[in-house]
């Protein structure tokens, strides 16, 4: 054991799966640096019950639990309408999107955040609806699951690769 490094001293780099454009990547940084200093903890690309992929979940100290949808620009909002199919497995929904994105195309009663690859603020909160309880527990287990799938697979990269995560 006192021959291998210490963990911290390579950084660790998350595999993307390529669907993400360069704005969209820097946006869901700036987003989850946000949540992290709000004490939450995220995943991104989080697949819901309903064979959705949300774009960001975070899970907060209380167990609140939010998604976030990113928008990389007008084209990319006007072509996805699947967003509505997200807010039955969160407290509260926002749509994330860089600045050059105009705010009046976006649903004024959702969130909204205003992102970068560097940070991210809250322009408009989003409103609170409460899941049930099983819901919750089901959306809670779920993350949990692919948060320590995702630990397993940084931990052992070869393992995963040859299907038997």
């Amino acid at each position: 054991m006192s021959d291998s490094p210490a963990l911290v001293s390579r950084p660790i780099v998350l595999p993307t799966d390529g669907r993400q454009s360069t704005i969209a990547l820097g946006v869901q940084r700036g987003v989850r640096r946000l949540f992290a200093q709000l004490g939450h903890v995220s995943l991104p690309e989080f697949t819901l019950a309903n064979g959705r992929r949300a774009d960001l979940i975070a899970l907060a100290p209380d167990g609140a639990l939010t998604i976030v949808e990113i928008k990389s620009s007008v084209a990319d909002f006007r072509a996805d309408r699947k967003w509505p199919d997200y807010e039955d497995f969160c407290d509260r929904f926002y749509f994330a999107v860089p600045e050059t994105v105009p705010f009046d195309i976006l649903p004024e009663d959702r969130g909204l955040i205003v992102a970068d690859s560097f940070g991210a603020a809250i322009v408009r909160a989003a409103s609170h609806h409460p899941l049930a309880g099983a819901r919750r527990k089901a959306v809670t287990l779920r993350f949990a699951h692919s948060a320590a799938s995702l630990l397993h697979a940084l931990a052992d990269p070869d393992r995963v690769a040859d299907g038997r995560l």
